[in-house]
């Protein structure tokens, strides 16, 4: 399974484009496993700004990354042909915007209180306001209509973790366990997920591929939060329901919404159908851990990084994340990607917007 995966990987890059890149911007919108440095100056426990996070980054530099290197999204931006990972909202300056913005933010969730037993956090709906204010820039930079921009561009949104792992399964600090069933709490997000992913469109967002949940049950913080020896089901249960729902959802703005490309990247299928090799040790994390599952400040990582993973307690390794980036942009298999793969995707509408 280890020499496919490389064997894709590889094929992957060799095809890529020299040039231009394949869209003119990448808007990124999500959590933790997105972030690349817009907690950064939050006060927030949710920061991934030190050692040992991103210790194979290039210089090893902590960005806000939450593991050791690259980001899902890197490895996307770096398929589609741009020559360097999309920024920051925080740091966005200038005509950079032009090629896209990340919004992602850590303990961020599709829920407003979400994560808040951490500090602050940029929740999607703020995530989307901060969207609209850089569009409000990116209108005086372009010729024609905004949307005609932004239509050719890709957008992706991996969110809905937190709403779980930091909400519906700490009654200590939310009431949600108590208000609704699972099913009731999926329609619940489902519902406040539609309002958002219907909100981009209305700003010109046509090409949008949307991550599904994992196994959160799997993450070695759930394990150990629970005492348990293996995946705790009643979480990956409830993150079932709420996956369920999704795949309706993408469906249901692709028959009602003219022009609208949404495809949905299903997290869990990848699992169940591409294994991870048995020599990557997935029943404990590369770092040392702290209280609350991240790294331990300064603490030396495990050295075989490539052999892991789970960083820390909640988030993957540079080479998960580039295997699962990899099958989100190529996989065949429409149970991974359904409509269709980001490589298709973003063929579908093919076309350099201009700008100046």
């Amino acid at each position: 399974m280890l020499k496919i995966i490389v064997f894709i990987i590889f094929m992957v890059r060799a095809v890529l484009v020299k040039g231009e890149p394949k869209v003119p911007c990448f808007f990124i919108f999500g959590d933790s496993l997105s972030e690349v440095g817009n907690n950064n100056n939050l006060v927030t426990m949710a920061k991934a700004n030190y050692p040992p996070y991103g210790v194979d980054f290039p210089g090893g530099v902590p960005t806000g990354r939450f593991t050791n290197n690259r980001t899902i999204e890197d490895y996307i931006s770096t398929y589609l042909g741009f020559n360097k990972s999309i920024a920051p909202y925080r740091d966005q300056m200038g005509q950079d915007i032009l090629r896209g913005v990340n919004f992602a933010s850590g303990s961020a969730g599709i829920l407003m209180e979400t994560g808040s037993q951490l500090g602050d956090r940029i929740w999607l709906d703020r995530q989307i306001r901060n969207y609209m204010m850089t569009i409000l820039r990116i209108q005086f930079m372009v010729f024609g209509p905004v949307s005609n921009y932004l239509n050719k561009c890709l957008y992706t949104v991996n969110i809905g973790s937190n709403d779980y792992l930091n909400n519906y399964f700490m009654p200590q600090y939310y009431p949600s366990q108590r208000l609704y069933t699972p099913d009731q709490y999926a329609n619940l997000l489902i519902s406040r997920y539609r309002s958002q992913l219907r909100t981009l469109y209305n700003t010109g967002a046509r090409m949008v591929a949307i991550f599904g949940l994992g196994n959160l049950g799997c993450v070695p913080s759930q394990i150990m939060r629970n005492n348990a020896t293996d995946c705790v089901d009643e979480i990956n249960q409830a993150a079932n329901l709420f996956n369920t729902k999704l795949e309706s959802l993408v469906d249901e703005l692709n028959a009602r919404l003219p022009g609208a490309q949404f495809t949905l990247i299903s997290l869990s299928a990848l699992q169940a159908l591409s294994p991870l090799p048995e020599a990557i040790n997935s029943n404990s994390t590369c770092c040392t851990l702290r209280s609350d599952f991240q790294c331990e400040p300064n603490s030396t990582p495990c050295a075989n990084r490539d052999l892991y993973a789970f960083f820390d307690g909640f988030h993957p390794t540079d080479v998960v994340n580039e295997a699962v980036a990899e099958a989100a942009y190529s996989s065949p298999d429409r149970r991974i990607a359904n409509p269709m793969n980001i490589n298709e995707l973003t063929s579908s509408q093919q076309g350099k917007a201009t700008y100046y």
